[in-house]
């Protein structure tokens, strides 16, 4: 088949024709087991029936409005993110690139606003990831991703991931903001320490500058939490949520507090589709079902089965080195013998019938259903065995 989109992505070998649960179903009726989950974004699986009814519901109404005017729905999702969590306040994009933009961008205005304009610097982590954006792809810490495009936004400086002296040597009275991710998604599931993000939390209010935790990939329900920062007792001054949020419908949210929501005056930042009333009433009939403690719970047991599996699967075929994560966000780290090979084993574990990706080079990564039960689980992972086995035998 002719490709007719641009070549920046690497298309795996299969067409997904339809799919339901946890279940995917190529052009050609192969089935698949998806524990990739869409990078973490189909977090109650493909076409569950309660988001179908309220995608069709909302569609019969209206679709579109303009932010000219508020609507029940985004009020609804909002209420339920601001009750259930640090926030006072929700500003909706379309994806995590724009809620981190419009964190970061929060976060500069405030600090602009209250302390002049030379208190502008951003401190991120090495190997973060934050978006596409040229702002975020600047913040993110990643060149690979970032070089191409220069020149790029200054006043950004970068330290190592848990590294709590590099902080604290880096954070000044120039600083408007922290930002990390609770758990690093794109380079390897590793997830942040205690002291360090209770050093950035204290710095950060020593500072006066926003913490920011970009929960675009841990967020909603995710690690077991409906946020992962509930784990370590801090909380944040900006949150960035999307990916999971809408279980597949475009949708991005910044959440943040009543001493720096007004730093965002009318007309100071705005986005044409953000609050959409689809992706909102969608996104609410998510949260419900997501935010029940009973599905939280199911994240907790069902991520503990998939860590123990593929700690059983390491220890008997030698392929990891060890296994990390928490809930269903879970990265299985290749064995110094298999280095730089985490390509090879998604398409080789593709070709026996599962979804997953890489997460970086050394690192496969799971992110599957928040709903995955065990049948699938079971079978995926019998799979996965038999794919690793394929990868030594060859």
């Amino acid at each position: 088949m002719h490709n007719y989109l641009t070549p920046n992505f690497a298309f795996a070998p299969m067409m997904p024709a339809r799919a339901e649960g946890s279940r995917v179903w190529s052009e050609d009726g192969k089935e698949y087991i998806d524990l990739l989950g869409g990078i973490a974004v189909n977090a109650l699986g493909h076409c569950h029936p309660e988001l179908i009814a309220a995608l069709t519901e909302q569609a019969q109404k209206y679709w579109h409005i303009s932010n000219y005017f508020t609507t029940q729905p985004a009020q609804q999702l909002a209420k339920k993110l601001v009750a259930n969590s640090f926030a006072d306040k929700v500003f909706f994009a379309n994806s995590g690139a724009e809620a981190n933009e419009a964190a970061l961008k929060l976060a500069r205005k405030w600090a602009r606003d209250h302390f002049g304009e030379q208190k502008n610097e951003i401190i991120a982590c090495v190997n973060s990831f934050h978006g596409r954006t040229l702002f975020t792809v600047s913040v993110g810490g990643q060149p690979k991703y970032s070089k191409d495009f220069a020149p790029l936004p200054q006043g950004i400086t970068h330290v190592p991931f848990n590294d709590v002296q590099a902080l604290k040597n880096a954070v000044s009275d120039k600083t408007c903001a922290i930002i990390f991710e609770p758990i690093q998604g794109e380079s390897g599931v590793l997830p942040v320490q205690q002291d360090f993000i209770q050093a950035a939390r204290d710095l950060a209010t020593q500072f006066q500058a926003a913490l920011i935790i970009d929960e675009v990939q841990t967020g909603m329900g995710r690690t077991g939490k409906l946020f992962a920062y509930e784990h370590y007792g801090v909380q944040p001054d900006i949150l960035t949520s999307a990916k999971a949020l809408g279980c597949g419908i475009p949708i991005g949210a910044m959440l943040t507090t009543d001493k720096f929501a007004p730093a965002f005056t009318v007309g100071s930042h705005g986005s044409t589709f953000g609050g959409n009333p689809l992706a909102c009433a969608v996104a609410s009939r998510a949260f419900d079902i997501i935010n029940d403690p009973k599905t939280l719970q199911h994240v907790a047991e069902q991520g503990q089965k998939l860590q123990n599996a593929l700690n059983q699967i390491g220890q008997e075929t030698g392929a990891f080195d060890h296994v990390r994560g928490k809930g269903l966000l879970i990265g299985a780290v290749l064995a110094d013998a298999y280095q730089n090979r985490a390509g090879e084993f998604v398409r080789v574990i593709l070709e026996h019938g599962v979804l997953i990706s890489g997460a970086g080079s050394n690192v496969l990564r799971f992110a599957p259903s928040l709903l995955l039960n065990d049948e699938d689980l079971n079978e995926a992972m019998t799979r996965v065995k038999q794919a690793i086995l394929s990868v030594q035998a060859a």
